[in-house]
């Protein structure tokens, strides 16, 4: 239910802060708009300063007039702004807290967060339900925001959600009726002080759920499993080692079993990989804990295409497989690439940091890498940890980066941008960096001279 008697303070005017906004608005209610960027840098100021009351380049004491504040994600708690906002007794919240206190009761939400696979879920368990006939929407993390759809009102069966670590710290009253944990490793450590605090910020998807709440979790990721006494909601487990005496889904051979009576192929599916085998389970399980019928999911699911930049493949040049894992931010997302194509690859690796050891692929690398191409802000950290362990170059230019992997390939090799960083030292973001390595990759095979390969 929305008060229109509260007033407002929206901070960071991105995608979600503004989808927030205007719900507030057209929900009758007050929003002031503040962003530290100035004004130039945002593209919707004049739009903005239109309809709202406005401040750029600054966070003003202004706000303090205002006794809940709407958070962008990118901002930390730690800021001094919001560090001042705690002291002066605000309410601090995220547009995925804001949209769980308007939203109309008849809809369920599907809430799905850990370190990786957390997009390629939620848009699976969305293409299921889709395909299912019912009314889904898909958002949080992924795709529109959550207050950009009508979800005050009557007639959307299912919210499924992608939520990040950021949107869980500011979580107050928010609950998933069916809540998904598919893992959780090293990530976002320049964010947090430690490993466990960022692991705690997970599990608070299970904060306010209760026996009456449902909870898919892989029991594969120990720091779930160490942490498991913390979830109050039923369980539904799953897992790409256990057996069925364990868990209520796992691998049996080339198939995939759901309990004792459904079962997939995993030639059926277009999603490939391990990782993306334990992503179906905690999809189907999902929708098995909403009380749908599954085998019509499973069926749904064999028409549901990979995402973009995340093993998508590219284009094959003069016999050498391109790939655009622009996703794999951290670690274990390339730990998951490597193992994907069953044979050593050339990887494009380099970003900017976030504070992780990359020490930690190094056996896996010296597997699976016929060698690595390091470009980006993290290139000393990762000489440091693979100099003479592993064939190394390190490159400027990440156009040279991706011409050379392809002029030192030969047929059937495969070059794997994996970068085990962020993009922000030479991208807008992870998209970006995945879209300009597919040019790159365009422009080669447009160049035609291939015949020595």
């Amino acid at each position: 239910m929305f008060d229109t008697n509260i007033r407002y303070a929206v901070l960071g005017l991105a995608r979600s802060g503004i989808a927030a906004a205007y719900k507030i608005r057209e929900l009758g209610g007050t929003a002031f708009l503040s962003d530290n960027k100035p004004r130039e840098q945002i593209a919707e100021a004049a739009q903005l300063e239109a309809d709202f009351e406005c401040e750029f380049g600054a966070h003003s004491d202004r706000l303090l007039d205002f006794p809940v504040w709407i958070i962008s994600p990118g901002i930390p708690l730690t800021a001094p702004v919001i560090q001042k906002g705690i002291k002066a007794g605000i309410e601090i919240i995220s547009e995925i807290e804001f949209g769980y206190r308007i939203m109309h009761e008849g809809s369920k939400i599907i809430a799905v967060t850990g370190s990786n696979g957390k997009s390629t879920t939620v848009s699976l368990i969305h293409h299921c339900l889709s395909a299912m006939g019912y009314k889904s929407i898909l958002a949080g993390n992924i795709g529109d925001a959550l207050c950009s759809y009508p979800i005050e009102k009557t007639g959307i069966d299912y919210i499924v959600l992608e939520v990040s670590s950021f949107q869980l710290d500011t979580i107050k009253s928010f609950k998933a009726d069916v809540a998904v944990l598919v893992n959780i490793t090293p990530d976002h450590l320049d964010r947090y002080k430690d490993f466990d605090d960022y692991a705690q910020s997970k599990m608070r998807v299970f904060l306010n759920q209760t026996s009456a709440d449902d909870a898919v979790i892989c029991t594969d990721s120990e720091p779930i499993m160490q942490r498991i006494q913390q979830i109050k909601a039923k369980q539904h487990r799953y897992s790409l080692k256990s057996c069925y005496s364990e868990v209520h889904a796992w691998m049996d051979k080339e198939y995939i079993q759901i309990g004792s009576k459904h079962r997939c192929s995993i030639d059926d599916l277009t999603i490939k990989g391990p990782h993306n085998h334990a992503n179906f389970m905690a999809a189907m399980l999902s929708i098995q804990a909403l009380g749908l019928e599954l085998d019509a999911a499973i069926e749904a699911a064999k028409s549901f295409p990979s995402l973009p930049h995340r093993l998508e493949y590219v284009a094959s040049v003069a016999g050498v497989g391109f790939y655009n894992d622009s996703k794999a931010t951290n670690t274990d997302s390339v730990k998951s690439a490597l193992i994907s194509f069953g044979k050593p690859i050339r990887v494009i690796m380099g970003g900017s940091d976030k504070g992780e050891d990359f020490g930690v692929l190094t056996d896996m690398l010296s597997q699976w890498a016929v060698k690595v191409y390091i470009c980006g802000d993290t290139e000393a950290k990762m000489l440091q940890a693979w100099q003479g362990k592993l064939p190394l170059a390190t490159f400027q230019d990440f156009g040279a980066c991706v011409q050379t992997a392809f002029e030192e390939s030969s047929p059937g090799d495969v070059v794997l941008l994996s970068p085990a960083a962020a993009s922000f030292d030479r991208f807008q973001n992870y998209q970006h960096r995945g879209e300009v390595f597919k040019q790159i990759v365009q422009s080669i095979a447009l160049e035609g001279n291939h015949e020595e390969k």
